[in-house]
């Protein structure tokens, strides 16, 4: 039963993640952890930040950890094929169907159609992730990384995967201060 539904699941979002990785994200989301339960919302953010610090494809690094984490090898290649098998066809017969059709205006109204819908969804999972990063972090821990990371990565033009590396590091360096014990009895004024 876990192999139809891995490969359902990311053979949708194969089908409907158009615009590449960023645009396939929430779909990944909405179905590993909204609709399948499969991971919990943390668990998606560590895998999209260590998916985001190697090369290559962000929906087939996911798909292949995903799937080898729901049901071990077989799983890892059910959700590879399933994700990239939609890329493949879509390729093959949009592009031939299309390149006839590039100059009309209904193709291009479509193209760009699509953005805004993209930008949305983005955005709703972004805010997810802010406030469920405020929770974890408070106010303004969350609003301070979020100012430096906008700043380093808009600005500055350094690549997310050098920032989310730098984090993860400094949280493994960082050790757990030991909290003081409270005294007994009452303090001295």
């Amino acid at each position: 039963m876990h192999q139809t539904q891995i490969f359902l699941s990311f053979f949708r979002i194969g089908m409907l993640g158009y615009g590449g990785g960023p645009a396939s994200i929430p779909l990944v989301h909405k179905e590993v952890v909204e609709k399948n339960k499969w991971l919990t919302d943390d668990d998606f953010s560590d895998i999209l930040a260590m998916a985001n610090t190697l090369p290559g494809p962000i929906n087939t690094k996911m798909a292949g950890y995903i799937g080898f984490r729901v049901a071990g090898y077989t799983g890892m290649i059910n959700a590879l094929l399933a994700s990239i098998i939609p890329t493949i066809i879509l390729m093959i017969v949009l592009l031939t169907t299309l390149a006839s059709f590039k100059d009309q205006p209904w193709v291009q109204g479509m193209t760009k159609a699509v953005l805004p819908v993209v930008g949305v969804m983005l955005a709703v999972l972004t805010w997810d992730f802010f406030d469920k990063s405020k929770k974890g972090l408070g106010w303004m821990a969350a609003a301070i990384l979020i100012i430096i990371s906008f700043l380093t990565i808009g600005l500055l033009g350094i690549h997310p995967g050098f920032i989310i590396a730098i984090l993860l590091a400094a949280a493994i360096i960082k050790k757990d201060k030991p909290k003081p014990a409270q005294e007994k009895g009452g303090e001295a004024s």
